[in-house]
Protein backbone atom coordinates (compact mmCIF):
# COMPACT_ATOMS: atom_id res chain seq x y z
CA UNK A 1 0.00 0.00 0.00
CA UNK A 2 1.38 3.56 -0.90
CA UNK A 3 2.23 5.48 1.86
CA UNK A 4 2.09 8.93 0.03
CA UNK A 5 -0.93 10.99 0.96
CA UNK A 6 -2.47 14.72 0.30
CA UNK A 7 -1.74 17.11 2.11
CA UNK A 8 -5.76 17.60 3.75
CA UNK A 9 -5.18 13.83 4.59
CA UNK A 10 -1.79 14.90 6.15
CA UNK A 11 -3.50 17.47 8.78
CA UNK A 12 -6.28 15.20 9.34
CA UNK A 13 -4.30 12.49 10.83
CA UNK A 14 -3.21 14.75 13.59
CA UNK A 15 -6.16 14.51 16.71
CA UNK A 16 -7.35 16.99 19.82
CA UNK A 17 -5.29 16.68 22.25
CA UNK A 18 -1.99 14.83 20.73
CA UNK A 19 1.41 15.77 21.25
CA UNK A 20 3.14 17.10 17.77
CA UNK A 21 6.60 17.27 17.44
CA UNK A 22 8.42 19.31 14.26
CA UNK A 23 11.91 18.86 12.88
CA UNK A 24 12.99 22.43 12.01
CA UNK A 25 15.68 24.88 12.03
CA UNK A 26 13.92 28.25 11.33
CA UNK A 27 12.41 27.20 8.01
CA UNK A 28 15.03 24.74 6.94
CA UNK A 29 13.63 20.68 7.78
CA UNK A 30 10.40 22.31 9.01
CA UNK A 31 7.35 20.83 6.99
CA UNK A 32 5.72 24.11 6.38
CA UNK A 33 2.71 22.78 3.90
CA UNK A 34 1.56 20.22 6.81
CA UNK A 35 1.73 23.37 8.63
CA UNK A 36 -0.60 25.21 6.91
CA UNK A 37 -2.72 22.02 6.25
CA UNK A 38 -3.09 22.08 9.57
CA UNK A 39 -4.30 25.51 10.16
CA UNK A 40 -6.87 25.63 7.76
CA UNK A 41 -8.51 22.54 9.05
CA UNK A 42 -8.54 24.05 12.38
CA UNK A 43 -9.98 27.43 10.86
CA UNK A 44 -12.45 25.22 8.93
CA UNK A 45 -13.27 22.74 11.53
CA UNK A 46 -11.81 24.03 15.01
CA UNK A 47 -10.00 20.74 15.05
CA UNK A 48 -7.33 19.57 16.10
CA UNK A 49 -7.68 21.43 19.35
CA UNK A 50 -5.30 21.66 22.67
CA UNK A 51 -2.07 20.05 20.86
CA UNK A 52 1.17 20.26 22.75
CA UNK A 53 3.80 20.99 20.43
CA UNK A 54 7.21 20.58 20.46
CA UNK A 55 10.39 21.73 18.48
CA UNK A 56 14.00 22.19 19.07
CA UNK A 57 15.26 24.84 17.29
CA UNK A 58 13.37 28.54 15.91
CA UNK A 59 10.69 27.83 13.81
CA UNK A 60 9.88 30.43 11.38
CA UNK A 61 10.59 33.21 9.39
CA UNK A 62 9.91 36.01 11.79
CA UNK A 63 6.85 37.01 10.89
CA UNK A 64 3.89 34.62 9.69
CA UNK A 65 5.56 31.13 8.67
CA UNK A 66 6.74 28.36 10.93
CA UNK A 67 5.38 27.71 14.11
CA UNK A 68 3.13 30.95 13.38
CA UNK A 69 0.61 28.55 11.03
CA UNK A 70 -0.24 26.80 14.43
CA UNK A 71 -0.52 30.13 16.79
CA UNK A 72 -4.33 29.80 17.66
CA UNK A 73 -5.98 29.83 20.88
CA UNK A 74 -7.80 26.68 21.61
CA UNK A 75 -5.11 25.18 18.73
CA UNK A 76 -2.65 24.70 20.98
CA UNK A 77 -2.12 24.01 24.87
CA UNK A 78 1.21 23.80 25.45
CA UNK A 79 4.41 24.63 23.55
CA UNK A 80 8.13 22.85 24.00
CA UNK A 81 10.22 24.58 22.27
CA UNK A 82 14.29 26.00 22.09
CA UNK A 83 12.84 28.92 20.61
CA UNK A 84 9.94 30.85 19.68
CA UNK A 85 11.46 34.24 18.46
CA UNK A 86 11.04 33.29 14.76
CA UNK A 87 7.49 32.75 15.83
CA UNK A 88 6.16 35.74 16.74
CA UNK A 89 2.22 34.61 16.66
CA UNK A 90 3.26 32.00 19.21
CA UNK A 91 5.52 34.10 21.45
CA UNK A 92 2.53 36.38 21.41
CA UNK A 93 0.27 33.51 23.11
CA UNK A 94 3.48 32.99 25.41
CA UNK A 95 3.13 37.04 26.42
CA UNK A 96 -0.45 37.11 27.04
CA UNK A 97 -0.34 33.83 29.10
CA UNK A 98 -2.51 31.74 26.55
CA UNK A 99 -0.71 28.42 27.00
CA UNK A 100 1.67 26.89 29.09
CA UNK A 101 5.09 26.97 27.77
CA UNK A 102 8.65 25.61 28.31
CA UNK A 103 11.80 26.88 26.88
CA UNK A 104 14.36 24.55 27.18
CA UNK A 105 18.13 24.06 26.04
CA UNK A 106 18.07 23.37 22.03
CA UNK A 107 21.10 21.11 22.93
CA UNK A 108 18.87 19.05 25.22
CA UNK A 109 15.83 18.82 23.28
CA UNK A 110 17.83 17.42 20.17
CA UNK A 111 19.46 14.91 22.70
CA UNK A 112 16.42 13.56 24.18
CA UNK A 113 14.66 12.25 21.19
CA UNK A 114 17.39 9.11 21.33
CA UNK A 115 16.10 8.87 25.26
CA UNK A 116 12.44 8.84 24.72
CA UNK A 117 13.24 6.46 21.68
CA UNK A 118 15.51 4.29 23.99
CA UNK A 119 12.63 4.28 26.83
CA UNK A 120 14.84 5.97 29.69
CA UNK A 121 13.71 8.51 31.85
CA UNK A 122 15.45 11.75 30.03
CA UNK A 123 18.45 13.65 29.19
CA UNK A 124 20.51 13.85 32.73
CA UNK A 125 23.05 16.81 32.49
CA UNK A 126 24.46 19.52 34.22
CA UNK A 127 23.14 21.94 31.34
CA UNK A 128 21.17 24.32 32.40
CA UNK A 129 22.13 24.75 36.69
CA UNK A 130 21.80 27.76 37.81
CA UNK A 131 19.82 29.20 34.91
CA UNK A 132 16.17 29.98 34.56
CA UNK A 133 15.66 26.16 33.26
CA UNK A 134 16.94 25.21 36.68
CA UNK A 135 13.87 24.13 38.78
CA UNK A 136 15.28 26.14 42.06
CA UNK A 137 14.65 29.11 39.36
CA UNK A 138 11.71 28.58 36.92
CA UNK A 139 11.97 25.00 35.59
CA UNK A 140 11.93 26.50 31.85
CA UNK A 141 8.26 27.60 32.64
CA UNK A 142 7.83 30.65 31.14
CA UNK A 143 4.17 31.27 31.90
CA UNK A 144 2.40 31.44 34.71
CA UNK A 145 -0.54 28.64 33.69
CA UNK A 146 2.44 26.12 32.99
CA UNK A 147 3.02 23.61 36.55
CA UNK A 148 3.80 20.69 35.72
CA UNK A 149 7.55 20.16 36.32
CA UNK A 150 9.44 18.87 33.30
CA UNK A 151 12.96 19.60 34.49
CA UNK A 152 14.07 17.66 38.05
CA UNK A 153 17.38 17.82 40.55
CA UNK A 154 18.58 14.64 41.32
CA UNK A 155 21.71 13.54 43.08
CA UNK A 156 23.63 11.39 41.71
CA UNK A 157 26.65 9.54 43.98
CA UNK A 158 26.19 12.93 45.70
CA UNK A 159 26.31 15.37 42.85
CA UNK A 160 23.61 17.50 41.68
CA UNK A 161 22.29 17.03 38.14
CA UNK A 162 19.34 18.09 36.05
CA UNK A 163 16.55 15.50 34.85
CA UNK A 164 14.89 16.71 31.58
CA UNK A 165 12.22 14.09 31.81
CA UNK A 166 10.80 12.22 28.60
CA UNK A 167 7.16 12.69 27.66
CA UNK A 168 4.57 10.91 24.77
CA UNK A 169 5.35 11.58 21.13
CA UNK A 170 1.90 10.68 19.19
CA UNK A 171 2.78 12.58 15.91
CA UNK A 172 6.61 13.68 14.52
CA UNK A 173 6.04 15.56 11.19
CA UNK A 174 9.74 15.44 9.77
CA UNK A 175 11.03 16.81 6.50
CA UNK A 176 13.56 15.50 4.19
CA UNK A 177 14.38 15.98 0.47
CA UNK A 178 13.56 12.88 -0.95
CA UNK A 179 11.51 9.70 -0.01
CA UNK A 180 11.19 6.64 -2.16
CA UNK A 181 8.17 4.38 -2.31
CA UNK A 182 8.95 2.52 0.95
CA UNK A 183 9.33 5.54 2.57
CA UNK A 184 13.04 5.62 3.00
CA UNK A 185 14.31 9.24 3.18
CA UNK A 186 17.44 11.28 2.22
CA UNK A 187 18.18 14.88 2.47
CA UNK A 188 20.29 15.70 -0.42
CA UNK A 189 19.37 19.45 -0.91
CA UNK A 190 18.76 20.09 3.02
CA UNK A 191 21.44 22.73 4.37
CA UNK A 192 22.43 20.49 7.44
CA UNK A 193 21.98 17.47 9.19
CA UNK A 194 18.79 17.52 11.44
CA UNK A 195 17.87 15.04 14.53
CA UNK A 196 14.75 13.18 12.13
CA UNK A 197 16.10 10.19 12.51
CA UNK A 198 15.84 9.93 16.50
CA UNK A 199 12.35 12.16 16.23
CA UNK A 200 11.05 9.31 13.78
CA UNK A 201 12.78 6.26 16.43
CA UNK A 202 10.83 8.14 19.07
CA UNK A 203 7.40 8.26 17.69
CA UNK A 204 7.38 4.88 16.51
CA UNK A 205 8.92 3.00 19.88
CA UNK A 206 6.36 5.36 21.87
CA UNK A 207 3.17 4.08 19.18
CA UNK A 208 3.14 7.16 17.60
CA UNK A 209 2.68 7.97 13.78
CA UNK A 210 5.85 9.65 11.84
CA UNK A 211 4.61 11.76 8.34
CA UNK A 212 7.38 13.43 6.27
CA UNK A 213 7.09 16.05 4.08
CA UNK A 214 9.49 15.61 1.03
CA UNK A 215 9.89 17.22 -2.67
CA UNK A 216 10.36 14.30 -4.81
CA UNK A 217 9.59 11.11 -4.68
CA UNK A 218 11.59 8.07 -5.90
CA UNK A 219 10.93 4.42 -7.15
CA UNK A 220 11.59 1.77 -4.25
CA UNK A 221 14.88 1.25 -3.36
CA UNK A 222 16.84 3.65 -5.80
CA UNK A 223 18.20 5.84 -3.10
CA UNK A 224 21.61 4.13 -2.21
CA UNK A 225 21.35 2.67 1.54
CA UNK A 226 24.10 4.79 3.01
CA UNK A 227 22.30 8.00 2.10
CA UNK A 228 18.82 6.97 3.89
CA UNK A 229 18.59 9.39 6.61
CA UNK A 230 15.32 7.90 7.98
CA UNK A 231 14.64 4.17 7.18
CA UNK A 232 11.12 4.16 5.10
CA UNK A 233 9.95 0.50 8.12
CA UNK A 234 10.13 4.11 10.24
CA UNK A 235 8.21 6.12 8.45
CA UNK A 236 4.30 5.80 8.15
CA UNK A 237 3.47 9.34 5.70
CA UNK A 238 5.00 10.89 3.09
CA UNK A 239 3.64 14.32 1.61
CA UNK A 240 4.87 15.90 -1.06
CA UNK A 241 5.00 19.96 -0.65
CA UNK A 242 5.10 22.56 -3.50
CA UNK A 243 8.75 23.70 -3.75
CA UNK A 244 7.62 27.32 -2.29
CA UNK A 245 6.73 25.48 1.06
CA UNK A 246 10.05 23.69 1.20
CA UNK A 247 12.55 26.10 1.49
CA UNK A 248 16.04 25.26 1.97
CA UNK A 249 16.45 28.28 4.75
CA UNK A 250 14.56 30.99 5.61
CA UNK A 251 15.70 33.45 2.23
CA UNK A 252 17.26 30.80 0.12
CA UNK A 253 15.46 28.09 -2.02
CA UNK A 254 18.15 26.23 -2.71
CA UNK A 255 21.91 26.71 -3.14
CA UNK A 256 23.76 23.44 -3.61
CA UNK A 257 26.84 25.35 -1.88
CA UNK A 258 24.68 25.68 1.49
CA UNK A 259 24.01 21.82 0.88
CA UNK A 260 27.59 20.79 0.54
CA UNK A 261 27.03 20.14 -2.80
CA UNK A 262 29.40 22.36 -4.68
CA UNK A 263 31.65 25.36 -3.11
CA UNK A 264 31.77 28.88 -3.61
CA UNK A 265 34.83 31.07 -4.25
CA UNK A 266 36.09 32.23 -0.91
CA UNK A 267 35.88 35.86 -2.27
CA UNK A 268 31.70 35.58 -2.72
CA UNK A 269 31.51 36.51 1.44
CA UNK A 270 31.84 40.27 1.41
CA UNK A 271 33.96 41.49 4.02
CA UNK A 272 32.04 43.54 7.20
CA UNK A 273 31.31 47.65 6.81
CA UNK A 274 33.41 49.33 8.87
CA UNK A 275 31.36 49.94 11.61
CA UNK A 276 30.82 49.04 15.76
CA UNK A 277 29.81 45.58 14.66
CA UNK A 278 33.50 45.21 12.91
CA UNK A 279 35.44 46.92 15.75
CA UNK A 280 33.65 44.24 17.96
CA UNK A 281 34.26 41.40 15.71
CA UNK A 282 37.84 42.63 15.07
CA UNK A 283 38.70 42.73 19.00
CA UNK A 284 36.47 39.32 19.59
CA UNK A 285 38.75 37.82 16.70
CA UNK A 286 41.61 38.88 18.78
CA UNK A 287 40.90 36.22 21.13
CA UNK A 288 41.11 33.38 18.76
CA UNK A 289 44.09 30.75 18.87
CA UNK A 290 45.56 28.53 16.15
CA UNK A 291 43.81 25.07 15.87
CA UNK A 292 41.04 26.16 18.10
CA UNK A 293 37.24 24.46 17.64
CA UNK A 294 34.50 27.53 17.83
CA UNK A 295 31.25 27.87 17.58
CA UNK A 296 29.47 31.73 16.58
CA UNK A 297 26.60 32.87 17.70
CA UNK A 298 23.96 34.63 15.32
CA UNK A 299 24.07 38.28 14.86
CA UNK A 300 26.81 40.65 16.14
CA UNK A 301 29.37 37.36 16.66
CA UNK A 302 29.05 35.99 13.40
CA UNK A 303 31.24 38.81 12.27
CA UNK A 304 34.10 37.02 13.75
CA UNK A 305 34.37 34.62 10.83
CA UNK A 306 34.10 37.67 8.01
CA UNK A 307 36.71 39.23 9.80
CA UNK A 308 38.66 36.16 9.88
CA UNK A 309 38.35 35.70 6.14
CA UNK A 310 39.22 38.86 5.14
CA UNK A 311 42.08 38.38 7.71
CA UNK A 312 43.19 35.62 5.78
CA UNK A 313 43.00 33.92 9.08
CA UNK A 314 39.77 31.51 8.87
CA UNK A 315 42.42 28.60 7.88
CA UNK A 316 43.63 28.54 11.55
CA UNK A 317 41.14 27.58 13.39
CA UNK A 318 37.93 25.61 12.73
CA UNK A 319 34.79 26.91 12.71
CA UNK A 320 31.43 25.24 13.69
CA UNK A 321 27.70 25.58 14.27
CA UNK A 322 25.94 23.72 16.85
CA UNK A 323 23.72 22.26 13.77
CA UNK A 324 26.91 19.96 13.12
CA UNK A 325 28.88 21.61 10.29
CA UNK A 326 32.89 22.06 10.49
CA UNK A 327 34.86 24.54 8.87
CA UNK A 328 34.41 26.84 6.28
CA UNK A 329 32.12 30.09 6.84
CA UNK A 330 29.45 29.90 9.11
CA UNK A 331 26.46 31.37 6.91
CA UNK A 332 24.48 34.56 8.64
CA UNK A 333 20.96 36.25 8.11
CA UNK A 334 18.19 34.03 7.25
CA UNK A 335 20.63 31.50 6.26
CA UNK A 336 21.90 31.09 9.92
CA UNK A 337 22.98 27.46 10.66
CA UNK A 338 24.19 26.23 7.27
CA UNK A 339 27.50 26.93 6.67
CA UNK A 340 29.64 28.08 3.03
CA UNK A 341 32.07 25.68 1.77
CA UNK A 342 32.36 23.33 5.30
CA UNK A 343 34.57 20.40 5.57
CA UNK A 344 31.80 17.98 7.31
CA UNK A 345 28.28 18.17 8.39
CA UNK A 346 27.23 15.56 11.18
CA UNK A 347 24.09 14.75 12.69
CA UNK A 348 22.29 18.09 14.67
CA UNK A 349 22.08 15.83 18.15
CA UNK A 350 25.68 14.39 18.03
CA UNK A 351 27.54 17.99 17.74
CA UNK A 352 25.53 18.40 20.83
CA UNK A 353 27.13 15.63 22.72
CA UNK A 354 30.59 16.85 21.29
CA UNK A 355 29.62 20.29 22.58
CA UNK A 356 28.14 19.53 25.98
CA UNK A 357 31.14 17.42 27.03
CA UNK A 358 33.21 20.41 26.58
CA UNK A 359 34.48 19.89 22.79
CA UNK A 360 34.37 23.58 22.73
CA UNK A 361 37.79 25.79 23.06
CA UNK A 362 35.61 28.54 22.57
CA UNK A 363 32.56 30.33 21.82
CA UNK A 364 31.70 33.94 20.71
CA UNK A 365 28.05 35.05 21.27
CA UNK A 366 25.60 37.68 21.72
CA UNK A 367 24.90 39.66 24.83
CA UNK A 368 21.76 41.54 25.27
CA UNK A 369 21.74 42.10 29.10
CA UNK A 370 24.25 41.10 31.81
CA UNK A 371 24.44 42.32 35.50
CA UNK A 372 27.29 42.99 37.77
CA UNK A 373 26.98 38.89 38.96
CA UNK A 374 28.49 38.17 35.17
CA UNK A 375 24.83 36.92 34.44
CA UNK A 376 23.73 37.21 31.22
CA UNK A 377 19.82 37.13 29.47
CA UNK A 378 19.35 36.43 25.97
CA UNK A 379 16.14 34.97 26.14
CA UNK A 380 13.45 36.72 27.81
CA UNK A 381 12.65 40.68 28.19
CA UNK A 382 9.41 41.61 30.81
CA UNK A 383 6.08 39.57 28.80
CA UNK A 384 8.47 39.22 25.28
CA UNK A 385 9.95 35.47 25.18
CA UNK A 386 12.47 34.12 22.72
CA UNK A 387 14.37 31.29 23.94
CA UNK A 388 17.90 30.12 24.55
CA UNK A 389 18.15 28.08 21.55
CA UNK A 390 21.51 26.57 21.34
CA UNK A 391 22.89 29.50 24.17
CA UNK A 392 22.84 27.54 27.33
CA UNK A 393 24.65 24.43 26.11
CA UNK A 394 27.40 26.46 24.37
CA UNK A 395 27.93 28.83 26.85
CA UNK A 396 28.35 26.71 29.85
CA UNK A 397 30.65 24.10 27.64
CA UNK A 398 33.09 25.92 26.14
CA UNK A 399 35.97 26.37 27.74
CA UNK A 400 36.16 29.75 27.01
CA UNK A 401 33.20 32.36 26.89
CA UNK A 402 33.12 35.63 25.00
CA UNK A 403 30.09 37.49 24.56
CA UNK A 404 29.82 40.05 21.63
CA UNK A 405 27.64 43.50 21.72
CA UNK A 406 27.09 46.83 21.94
CA UNK A 407 27.64 48.55 25.30
CA UNK A 408 24.19 50.61 24.53
CA UNK A 409 21.12 49.48 22.43
CA UNK A 410 20.35 52.73 19.17
CA UNK A 411 24.02 55.10 20.25
CA UNK A 412 26.04 55.98 17.34
CA UNK A 413 29.59 56.60 16.93
CA UNK A 414 32.20 57.24 14.62
CA UNK A 415 35.22 56.50 14.25
CA UNK A 416 37.84 58.61 12.79
CA UNK A 417 42.01 57.98 13.21
CA UNK A 418 42.29 55.14 15.58
CA UNK A 419 40.28 56.65 18.13
CA UNK A 420 36.36 56.62 19.01
CA UNK A 421 33.20 59.27 19.49
CA UNK A 422 30.13 59.20 20.35
CA UNK A 423 28.08 61.16 18.45
CA UNK A 424 24.37 60.09 19.75
CA UNK A 425 24.40 58.18 22.68
CA UNK A 426 21.97 55.32 23.02
CA UNK A 427 18.65 55.14 25.06
CA UNK A 428 18.71 51.17 26.36
CA UNK A 429 21.58 50.51 28.19
CA UNK A 430 22.36 46.81 28.47
CA UNK A 431 24.70 46.53 31.51
CA UNK A 432 21.94 46.52 34.45
CA UNK A 433 21.37 45.97 38.45
CA UNK A 434 19.47 42.82 37.38
CA UNK A 435 18.64 40.51 34.56
CA UNK A 436 15.03 39.97 33.24
CA UNK A 437 16.48 36.30 32.91
CA UNK A 438 19.27 34.06 33.74
CA UNK A 439 20.22 32.34 30.79
CA UNK A 440 23.46 31.94 31.52
CA UNK A 441 25.20 32.13 35.20
CA UNK A 442 27.97 34.04 36.17
CA UNK A 443 28.31 31.91 39.32
CA UNK A 444 28.58 29.11 37.89
CA UNK A 445 31.04 30.07 35.03
CA UNK A 446 33.15 30.93 38.05
CA UNK A 447 32.49 27.81 40.16
CA UNK A 448 33.82 26.26 36.90
CA UNK A 449 36.79 28.69 36.45
CA UNK A 450 35.64 29.50 32.79
CA UNK A 451 37.17 32.21 31.42
CA UNK A 452 34.30 35.13 29.92
CA UNK A 453 34.82 38.16 28.55
CA UNK A 454 32.35 40.71 27.43
CA UNK A 455 33.56 42.80 24.31
CA UNK A 456 31.95 45.83 23.55
CA UNK A 457 32.90 48.79 21.06
CA UNK A 458 33.57 50.99 23.90
CA UNK A 459 35.20 48.50 26.44
CA UNK A 460 36.09 44.89 27.46
CA UNK A 461 35.18 43.39 30.23
CA UNK A 462 36.57 40.15 32.41
CA UNK A 463 34.52 38.06 34.61
CA UNK A 464 36.75 37.38 37.87
CA UNK A 465 36.37 36.46 41.35
CA UNK A 466 35.76 40.00 42.73
CA UNK A 467 32.83 40.52 39.94
CA UNK A 468 33.16 42.07 36.33
CA UNK A 469 36.24 43.67 35.97
CA UNK A 470 36.73 46.45 33.11
CA UNK A 471 39.82 46.08 31.55
CA UNK A 472 40.45 47.91 28.17
CA UNK A 473 38.35 50.98 27.13
CA UNK A 474 38.33 52.38 23.52
CA UNK A 475 40.59 55.16 22.54
CA UNK A 476 39.28 58.21 22.89
CA UNK A 477 37.09 57.87 25.08
CA UNK A 478 36.05 59.33 28.82
CA UNK A 479 35.71 56.81 31.34
CA UNK A 480 33.08 58.12 33.14
CA UNK A 481 30.71 59.94 30.54
CA UNK A 482 30.76 57.17 27.54
CA UNK A 483 31.17 53.71 29.85
CA UNK A 484 30.24 54.02 33.48
CA UNK A 485 27.90 55.98 33.24
CA UNK A 486 26.28 54.28 30.48
CA UNK A 487 25.93 50.87 32.89
CA UNK A 488 23.59 50.43 35.90
CA UNK A 489 26.32 49.18 38.14
CA UNK A 490 30.12 50.20 38.71
CA UNK A 491 32.56 47.41 37.62
CA UNK A 492 35.66 46.45 39.41
CA UNK A 493 38.32 48.78 37.04
CA UNK A 494 41.38 46.69 36.54
CA UNK A 495 44.66 48.93 38.39
CA UNK A 496 46.17 47.79 34.66
CA UNK A 497 43.13 49.22 32.97
CA UNK A 498 44.61 49.11 29.31
CA UNK A 499 43.33 50.80 25.62
CA UNK A 500 41.85 48.46 23.43
CA UNK A 501 44.40 47.76 20.26
CA UNK A 502 44.00 51.65 18.35
CA UNK A 503 45.19 49.50 15.03
CA UNK A 504 41.27 47.88 15.08
CA UNK A 505 39.59 51.55 14.73
CA UNK A 506 41.17 52.38 11.82
CA UNK A 507 38.85 51.09 8.43
CA UNK A 508 41.83 48.97 7.11
CA UNK A 509 43.39 46.36 9.71
CA UNK A 510 45.26 43.81 8.45
CA UNK A 511 46.62 42.72 11.95
CA UNK A 512 44.67 39.49 13.04
CA UNK A 513 47.13 36.66 12.34
CA UNK A 514 50.16 38.86 14.23
CA UNK A 515 47.73 38.78 17.42
CA UNK A 516 46.88 35.64 17.19
CA UNK A 517 50.65 34.69 16.98
CA UNK A 518 51.41 37.62 19.81
CA UNK A 519 48.74 35.91 22.00
CA UNK A 520 49.97 32.69 21.89
CA UNK A 521 53.58 33.32 22.69
CA UNK A 522 52.33 35.07 25.93
CA UNK A 523 49.97 32.16 26.82
CA UNK A 524 52.73 29.98 26.28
Amino acid sequence: MSKVISLDQAAGLIKDGDSVAWSTVGMSYFAEAVAKSVEARFLQTGHPQNLTLVHDCGCGNGKEKGMSHLAHEGLVKRLVSGHTGQAPKMANLIADNQIEAYLLPQGVLTTLWRQIAGNKPGVITKIGMGTYVDPLIDGGKVTNITTEELVKRIEIEGEDWLLYKSFPVDVVVIRATTADEKGNLSVEEEAMMAEILPMAQAAKNRGGIVIAQVKYLAEACSIPPKEVKVPGVLVDYVTVAPAEDHMQTITTDYNPGLAGNARVPSNGIPPLKFSDRKIIARRAAMELTEGAIVNLGIGMPDGVASVAAEENAAQLFTLTTELGTYGGIPASGGDFGAAWNPEAIINHESQFDFYDGGGLDMAFLGLAQVDQNGNLNVSKFGPKVVGPGGFINISQSAKKMVFCGTLVNGAKLVFEEGKARVVEEGKTKKFVGSVDHITFSGEVAKANKQPVFFITERCVLALREEGLVLTEIAPGLDLQKDVLDMMDFKPVIAADLKTMPEEIFYEQWGGLTKAMAVAANNKG
